[in-house]
């Protein structure tokens, strides 16, 4: 089990929704060309407008606000393994603290199922999809985002580079804390899905955070410390790493003027009978029907 789908260093990190905050922000502000994510993600869905969705990691809420401000009559439900994080959440009362891996609803529940940038945290992901599938209504979707196994190469950079300079000379093989998405990502979702959906689809969303100054980019990294600290190699303090980093960062924008670090997310949406695949299997059938088979 790799650090960042054990409890305990999830539970650090999500104790409360700050480290969260902190990268929304980071890439809300510095996101290059700007776009709203979720609104962009909501929209990869064909929404009748009158779904039961349930948003599992909901954390703060901020798929709520979106889904309500663009389909007002959706019934929304939210979940979270981790009370700190729901404090903010502006719909309180359709609110449940339970584990992906055994969701508290009946059967065939939900129209849609949301679990955005979540499933990497979860120990067996392959049992939380099961869960997904089992509250779907037939014929109905299960949406996940996540990022590519390509996203933010500078950044893998950087921290190559610090932890290169601390191990002692002559070690090989060394260990760079992973991202903390690397364990369910655009590339490794698609598969570990399409065991369990009949289609799955992948819409990408390449783009770039460009930062003017350090402290940001500083900030975003230290918010992953409780699941990226513990891969360091052994005698390699995270303080140190990020002392070094912070002073790579300072020399290139010192020359280029900004740092830039490319960025590749998207959605996965799977389904056994349900938005983009209904129309292709609906004449399959119809084409068998007439075909007499």
């Amino acid at each position: 089990m790799f650090t960042a789908n054990k409890p305990e260093a999830v539970r650090q990190m999500y104790t409360t929704d700050e480290s969260l905050r902190i990268r929304l922000e980071t890439h809300d502000r510095y996101t290059v060309p700007p776009i709203n994510y979720v609104r962009w993600a909501i929209n990869c869905i064909h929404w009748q407008g009158d779904e039961k969705v349930l948003d599992v990691g909901c954390g703060p809420g901020r798929w709520y606000s979106e889904l309500i401000a663009d389909q007002p009559q959706i019934n929304y439900y939210g979940l979270d393994l981790y009370p700190g994080m729901l404090h903010n959440h502006p719909a309180p009362t359709v609110l449940n603290i339970s584990d992906a891996q055994d969701l508290p609803y009946p059967d065939a529940t939900f129209d849609v199922v949301m679990a955005n940038h979540l499933l990497f945290h979860v120990p067996d992901m392959d049992k939380a999809v099961t869960e997904f599938q089992r509250v779907l209504k037939p014929g109905t979707i299960l949406m996940t985002t996540t990022n590519s196994l390509h996203n933010m190469p500078e950044l893998q950079v950087l921290m190559r580079r610090a932890v290169t300079l601390l191990v002692p000379p002559g070690t090989t093989n060394i260990q760079v804390p992973p991202s903390h998405t690397d364990l369910f990502t655009l590339e490794s979702g698609t598969r570990l899905l399409a065991r369990h959906f009949y289609a799955v689809v992948r819409y990408d969303l390449p783009s770039q955070l460009i930062f003017p100054e350090v402290d940001p980019v500083m900030a975003y990294l230290d918010s992953t410390r409780s699941v990226r600290e513990p891969e360091l190699p052994p005698g390699v303090m995270w303080d140190d790493v990020l002392l070094i980093v912070r002073e790579q960062v300072n020399r290139l924008i010192e020359h280029f003027g900004e740092l830039v670090i490319n960025k590749l997310s998207g959605v996965l949406i799977a389904t056994d009978h349900g938005d983009f695949i209904r129309d292709y299997l609906d004449h399959e059938a119809k084409t068998a029907q007439n075909n007499g088979h």
